[in-house]
């Protein structure tokens, strides 16, 4: 993986037309996704107030985002004070250079990890093995998807194109060569996969010295971080190390702890359907090792990657609203049939084909394509706890693909070409824009239309013809409608439709 793109990886429309003819993991995902979705709707629906808590959830991310330069000191200076220390980190390479650092500063060669977007993004661990250290993952879907030699698929349940099959194999056939191997006999049940891995990271969380999350929440009024989760690996990765290294987006900032009170409430039934997170660990600065759980050294890494860029599209910048609940991947058809891999990022989903498009900017062939990757249906916007107009930054960015134009790459102004592939249509619109601006010509263009019309193809030439493939196209009518009214309306009107081209 570089820079958070999958090396390799076709644009969407190829890579989905792959995933949509895999008929087992069109199964999983239509099975997961409804599951999940169904179980949110009932929790969602228990409180009376969701509407207030989602606009509250929209007003706060938003009022951190305006003002984020004075909450990102005011978060440094807490997490200093409650003895921290603060590392800033503008890209992936940087970020990976940091964490790289600490991790030899103190002699080890393994960590565990809790379950991290913003680790994936910059390919943490991939760096991490360069150098000789190895990364265990702790979540168990994010095991699976370890041993299985795999990438995540879905935000919050990163292997689910897998079924429980598929997971049993992978574990009978790789643990070993990880740790621990699985036991003797293994079925498919889920009691047993679970004992398996709890078997096989036991023995990591023990010897760990050194845990690397992220965080789903800063708090700068305090310098406390907040992990989510329900296994209970979080847990232990943020309380049995001696060293935490915690990689941070610096959206994920919110103000003050009572903040908190509306994303605990909208986060847990917004993702896994419950009403509150199973394990919330907290945890500001430092602790005493002799006598307190938690880490004696704890570095925050904060990183921008992107996101100071985005923040500068006055359109885009509500991607950065985003909590990580993943609704919109489970309500959306695309991703239903296409799956995570299609998106060729660590986000993918609706929420990915706005947010990695801006973090990466769309000069690459998958990006550019990310965009297109909605029917625009809307189901995403109607479920998100934080009111992101996803449509909304779709068709923007669907533009900005198609003119170019200027984008803010690194706090720099670089000029975007206009994106292959697209040529045939903007030449499209040019000439649609030339008609409609003479009549004479534009009513011209209809009768010769109709007048040829047993001689029009059933399906378009060139790049059109991918779109006509599953369509049929409009029929040309014999008459146009302006010589239809002067023919059957004219004379009863008073006038005619002659010189009125309004």
């Amino acid at each position: 993986m570089s820079g958070g793109t999958f090396v390799g990886m076709p644009a969407f429309p190829e890579a989905a037309h792959e995933a949509v003819g895999n008929t087992t993991l069109r199964a999983n995902l239509r099975h997961a996704t409804h599951t999940i979705r169904d179980k949110r709707a009932r929790a969602v629906a228990e409180l009376d107030d969701w509407a207030e808590l989602r606009e509250a959830g929209r007003r706060i991310k938003d009022h951190t985002l305006r003002h984020l330069d004075h909450y990102l000191m005011r978060l440094e200076e807490s997490v200093v004070r409650a003895g921290g220390t603060v590392h800033w980190a503008a890209d992936a390479d940087e970020a990976n250079r940091i964490v790289t650092a600490l991790v030899k500063a103190t002699g080890e060669s393994e960590v565990v990890k809790v379950k991290s977007m913003a680790t994936q993004e910059i390919g943490l661990n991939e760096a991490l093995e360069a150098e000789g250290i190895h990364a265990y993952e702790t979540d168990l879907a994010e095991l699976i998807v370890q041993l299985g030699h795999d990438r995540p698929s879905h935000i919050l349940v990163p292997a689910i194109h897998r079924n429980r099959g598929e997971i049993r194999d992978i574990f009978a056939k790789e643990m070993a060569d990880w740790g621990r191997p699985a036991p003797e006999g293994l079925t498919d049940s889920p009691a047993e996969l679970a004992e398996a891995a709890r078997l096989h990271l036991r023995e990591k969380f023990l010897r760990a010295k050194v845990g690397i999350s992220g965080a789903n929440f800063m708090v700068a009024e305090t310098g406390t971080l907040v992990v989510v989760e329900s296994e209970g690996n979080g847990r232990m990765c943020l309380t049995l190390p001696e060293t935490l290294i915690s990689v941070v987006g610096i959206e994920k900032t919110i103000p003050t702890w009572r903040d908190l009170e509306v994303f605990l409430q909208t986060l847990p039934r917004s993702s896994t359907a419950e009403r509150m997170n199973p394990y919330t660990s907290m945890w500001t600065g430092t602790t005493d090792a002799a006598t307190a759980d938690g880490p004696s050294t704890f570095h925050l890494v904060l990183l921008d990657n992107g996101r100071t860029d985005t923040l500068a599209d006055e359109v885009g910048r509500q991607a950065l609203r985003c909590i990580r609940c993943s609704a919109c991947l489970n309500v959306c058809p695309v991703y239903e049939r296409a799956g995570g891999h299609a998106y060729g990022s660590v986000y993918p989903g609706p929420i990915g084909a706005i947010l990695s498009p801006q973090l990466r900017g769309t000069r690459s062939e998958i990006d550019a394509s990310l965009p297109y990757a909605s029917s625009l249906c809307g189901a995403c916007y109607e479920v998100c706890p934080v009111a992101i107009d996803i449509p909304e930054v779709l068709v923007h960015l669907r533009e900005r693909v198609v003119q170019g134009g200027e984008a803010t790459r690194q706090g720099v102004k670089v000029t975007l070409k206009p994106a292959k592939g697209h040529a045939a249509e903007r030449a499209a619109m040019r000439a649609a824009g030339l008609a409609f601006a003479r009549p004479g010509a534009l009513r011209a263009g209809q009768r010769i239309a109709s007048r040829t019309r047993r001689f029009h193809p059933r399906m378009l030439p060139g790049p059109g013809r991918a779109w006509s493939a599953t369509r049929d196209l409009p029929k040309v009518p014999a008459e146009p409608f302006r010589d239809w009214w002067q023919r059957t309306r004219g004379d009863r009107s008073g006038g005619t439709t002659e010189g009125n081209d309004a």
